[in-house]
């Protein structure tokens, strides 16, 4: 893993959490994408050398809308950036971590995505992102 990638956060109303983190960092986002396959909507910081992801759910089903059930809203996942998704997939699985995409899918802000589950690590939902070359 090369680096903290981002932080991701599940807010209620992507648009008052875009003024509150615009007026918290002193400049606005730079980018909303919508993620169809996750049902999100998500907004993109930079802070620093770092990025915070700001994640809407679009639907009442939504991985974002039952965290926020559950937990409200807060920080959801933090994310590594690592340069070959797949082998840490397979290195990750045979260290015993459990991993909930055994292939990697399209996920936000031009990136190749895969989960480990919180039950393998502490808790924490840990996202690996790889970013697509052309």
């Amino acid at each position: 893993m090369k680096k903290i990638e981002h932080i991701g956060i599940a807010v209620k109303d992507l648009n008052a959490s875009n003024d509150l983190f615009a007026a918290l960092f002193g400049k606005p986002h730079y980018k909303i994408e919508a993620v169809e396959s996750e049902g999100v909507r998500t907004s993109f910081f930079e802070a620093g050398p770092n990025k915070i992801e700001l994640l809407e759910a679009t639907s009442a089903d939504s991985p974002i809308a039952k965290f926020i059930e559950r937990k409200g809203e807060g920080i959801h996942h933090i994310a590594f950036a690592v340069d070959d998704i797949e082998a840490e997939i397979e290195r990750l699985s045979k260290e015993g971590f459990i991993v909930l995409n055994k292939t990697p899918k399209k996920g936000a802000d031009n990136k190749l995505v895969a989960f480990l589950h919180p039950k393998s690590t502490n808790g924490v939902l840990i996202e690996l992102c790889q970013e697509i070359k052309s």
